[in-house]
């Protein structure tokens, strides 16, 4: 049941409480071999409503006047109050062996009886606090499993294999409100796909206010490189730190793109990729001198994974000789 609360969220306080960024909760699942996922039922009406404030959420039916006891989602800060509700539930074992999204919560471990052990303490905590789960959405003790969106596995990371159905059965946009669908789906999974942003401009052009609608070659042509890309992905690494990182950067007339490694054994393996269109219209004209710009892919790599590597030992690759 849905509750237009435009009026009541419009005069709300917002929670200032921040949700997980996903790519920092999918790193915490490094080295581990089983999962289990848990989707609570009806998560948002586990939280009560106090009773001095239960009448805020009155609304009308043709049955009568009703109020909401439990938080409705509707309101504008029930995604904050449940994800801080969740954080303090889960506070002392977060990030440790288990991770939560809303009301999505993973359990990972790295053998079978230390994910035994895991999961009694997870169902034990959502048994203390009365809160319950979907069975049917539940999976336990996999060594594959989807988790927003991706599909984790020992040795990585993927999409999901559904979107990707979804992306490689995506018809040609005929609007601009198609292209930002398509390009909505594709960005989620930009990590995954070697200058992503370069790749995409023809596309990302189309949808500005000041641009006339109209498909031209590059436009197709971006539209099926997108789709090959996520077809043919690659399973990306999930990234170790106690590894050192090597970061490769590039940069052209067009944009930069960059990508974040570690080595496996022999192999370097990728983990991720990142990838910006040359900011034409804020950057001096100097800045397009051939060791400028590559100047700039590197910081810009170094500024988009500080959170890698800032404290620790990496590389930079760069095929610019000044540079080296």
């Amino acid at each position: 049941m849905c509750i237009d609360y435009w009026g009541l969220n419009a005069i709300t306080v917002k929670n200032a409480e921040p949700l997980p960024r996903i790519d920092d909760l999918l790193d915490r699942v490094h080295g581990c071999r089983y999962f289990s996922k848990m989707d609570l039922k009806s998560g948002y009406h586990h939280i009560a409503i106090r009773p001095e404030d239960q009448h805020k959420t009155a609304f009308q039916t043709r049955y009568g006047l009703y109020e909401f006891v439990v938080m409705p989602s509707d309101l504008c800060n029930a995604p904050g109050t449940f994800q801080h509700a969740m954080n303090r539930i889960f506070h002392d074992y977060l990030d440790k062996f288990v991770i939560v999204y809303l009301n999505d919560i993973l359990t990972f471990s790295r053998t079978v009886v230390e994910h035994v052990g895991h999961l009694d303490k997870v169902l034990s905590l959502l048994r203390q606090y009365q809160f319950k789960i979907n069975r049917e959405k539940c999976e336990f003790g996999r060594t594959r499993i989807l988790y927003l969106g991706h599909e984790i596995l020992a040795e990585g990371l993927k999409p999901d294999d559904a979107k990707v159905a979804t992306i490689r059965d995506w018809p040609r946009p005929q609007s601009v409100t198609e292209t930002r669908s398509f390009l909505g789906m594709t960005d989620y999974y930009c990590n995954f796909v070697k200058n992503y942003s370069i790749v995409a401009a023809p596309l990302t052009d189309l949808t500005r206010l000041d641009t006339q609608w109209e498909w031209t070659d590059r436009c197709e042509a971006a539209f099926r490189h997108l789709k090959h890309a996520l077809i043919h992905h690659e399973v990306l690494k999930l990234p170790d730190p106690n590894k050192p990182f090597v970061v490769t950067t590039d940069a052209n007339q067009y944009g930069i793109g960059v990508v974040l490694a570690q080595q496996e054994g022999k192999k370097l393996r990728h983990v991720e990729y990142m990838s910006k269109k040359m900011p034409s219209q804020k950057l001096p004209k100097s800045t397009y001198e051939k060791e400028f710009k590559e100047l700039y892919a590197i910081y810009k790599a170094l500024t988009h994974w500080r959170h890698y590597l800032l404290g620790t030992f990496f590389y930079v690759r760069t095929d610019h000789q000044t540079l080296r």
